[in-house]
């Protein structure tokens, strides 16, 4: 009988563990109910924009922000106005061929000697993307301020060069292949993107836009 009772308490007692093991205990049995409460004294009420910050939406941690499209000379002073934002390994470059339907120029007058009389009056207006056509044809001698592939992004750059004191220049269709390079910004977040637009901005006909899906 003493081994029975033995049995039968020791039987109880594991029920009873296995019982505390599933189910939560409860709030009115609950051993240490101080251990277990919130601290008044650790609460913070936020400010309203604070409330803002915490609830927007985190920024996409893989976004790329392309800027193009620049001809070979022009893209030595684009990335050169990039060095302050020390992008590191985040920047690279992409080369393309491009079918530029408008340009920029100064169209020809006198020959050779007129086109040099322009190359020095662009470098003492502080214009130095420029290049000298000396191809047969009727725009022999002209001098090529840039080409694009809009009509918006040419009257854009034809506007800069005349706030120069480049009077002379003038926009017009222009349909040709070119090489044209771009860059890309890896983990462009907000705040890098408004950077990217306000230096975009030294530079008129070029944009900004989402980087080309890998294909």
């Amino acid at each position: 009988m003493r081994a029975l009772f033995l049995l039968l308490v020791a039987v109880n007692l594991g029920l009873y563990a296995w019982a505390q093991v599933l189910s939560p205990p409860d709030a009115a049995s609950d051993p240490r109910p101080h251990a277990r409460q919130i601290d008044p004294a650790k609460l913070k009420i936020l400010a309203p924009e604070e409330l803002a910050a915490a609830q927007a939406p985190k920024p996409d941690a893989a976004a790329c922000v392309e800027w193009g499209s620049f001809t070979t000379a022009a893209a030595a002073r684009a990335e050169q106005a990039l060095e302050p934002l020390a992008l590191g390994a985040r920047l690279s470059s992409r080369r393309g061929e491009e079918t530029a339907r408008w340009w920029v120029f100064i169209p020809p007058k006198d020959g050779r000697a007129g086109a040099q009389k322009s190359v020095s009056e662009l470098k003492s207006q502080g214009v130095d993307d420029y290049f000298v056509m000396q191809d047969e044809g009727k725009m022999r001698w002209a001098v090529s301020l840039g080409v694009f592939g809009t009509e918006a992004a040419a009257k854009g750059h034809l506007e800069a060069v005349r706030a120069k004191g480049v009077r002379s220049a003038q926009a017009a269709p222009r349909e040709t292949m070119v090489t044209k390079v771009s860059f890309q910004v890896q983990n462009a977040d907000p705040a890098l993107r408004s950077r990217l637009s306000e230096i975009s901005q030294q530079f008129p006909g070029s944009e900004l836009r989402d980087c080309p899906a890998a294909g």
